[in-house]
This record gives C-alpha cells, sequence and structure tokens, in this order.
C-alpha cells in the first residue's frame, strides 16, 4: 500500500513538472514560420508517400532512353512521372534533384531512392511542388523497398535549406 502511495506521488509530481515545463517554454515558436526571420522563405517539409510525389525524370547520361525507363520505374512505385526527357548537359554524378520550397520533403524521400548519393538544388523561386530527377553517368539503378526504407531511417527528418523555415503543419 505504502509503494501505491508513493508511486502515485511521483506521478503528480511528473505532470506538474510537465506542466509547467510547458507553460514556461520560450521555444515553443523556434523552427516555425512565427519564429522565421524576415525575409526567409517558408518550405514544406512533410514527407509524403509516393503517389502524392510528382517528379519529372531527365537523361543526363551516354545512355539514350534512360530516363523513361527510370520513369516507368517511379510509375511502378507509384510516383506522379510528368515530364521525361534529356537534360542539355551531362552529368557525371548518381543524380541530381532540383526542387523547390514546396518540394523539400519530397525531395527528401527521392533522396533515399538513391541511397542518399543524389545531389540537391534548392531553388527558392521555384513555385510547384514537383522534383526534377537529373540521371547523371553514375546512376545504376534505383534502390529495392528494403533499401530505401533503410535509407530513410538513416537520413531522419526532412530539414529546411539554409535560411528557409518550415511551414505551419495543418491540422
Amino acid at each position: 500500500m505504502r509503494a501505491l502511495v508513493v508511486v502515485g506521488l511521483l506521478a503528480v509530481i511528473a505532470l506538474v513538472i510537465v506542466v509547467v515545463a510547458v507553460v514556461r517554454d520560450t521555444q515553443s515558436k523556434a523552427g516555425t514560420a512565427a519564429g522565421c526571420p524576415d525575409g526567409w522563405q517558408l518550405v514544406d517539409l512533410r514527407l509524403r508517400e509516393q503517389k502524392d510525389v510528382k517528379l519529372n525524370v531527365y537523361n543526363a547520361t551516354d545512355e539514350a532512353g534512360r530516363a523513361g525507363l527510370v520513369a516507368d520505374d517511379f510509375r511502378n512505385r507509384k510516383f506522379q512521372v510528368k515530364k521525361v526527357g534529356n537534360e542539355k548537359k551531362a552529368f557525371d554524378g548518381v543524380a541530381m534533384l532540383r526542387y523547390g520550397p514546396k518540394g523539400v520533403g519530397s525531395a527528401h524521400l527521392l533522396r533515399a531512392y538513391f541511397l542518399n548519393e543524389a545531389e540537391r538544388k534548392f531553388d527558392p523561386n521555384r513555385k510547384d511542388d514537383s522534383v526534377d530527377v537529373v540521371l547523371g553517368n553514375g546512376f545504376q539503378q534505383l534502390a529495392t523497398t528494403t533499401e530505401v526504407n533503410q535509407s530513410l531511417g538513416d537520413l531522419g527528418a526532412p530539414e529546411a535549406p539554409p535560411e528557409t523555415c518550415p511551414m505551419p503543419v495543418e491540422k
């Protein structure tokens, strides 16, 4: 009986400490739109499902038709492929992801499909939520579902690019 009273008392004390900490929290607006410096852009960090990700696939390799094959692979994985074409300039890396403020979370997901070997290029002036996937000469294949899941775990949560702030989460 005595142990039960002690446990109950500890629970009440813990609850009081949590309530006081939440009420006195001075950083509650840090990292949100309300705490965003003037001139910094808001970005969408939501990690979307494949079916909600819009992408364009461009070939910057020496192999003709590569973008079409990879676009089909993305479609089979339920992505919304909007455009397929060739990039004007060759690229030696694995891939490059180009995106704007509305595509940050989608680009984060796509990084996992390249096992975090894709270069990222954030364009603060881009208005749409699609991501350009530019395939380079170092590209071999997209990661398997297991590899993607593991890579997402390694990547952690999406982060806002420099001099941007996370958009408020819609409730």
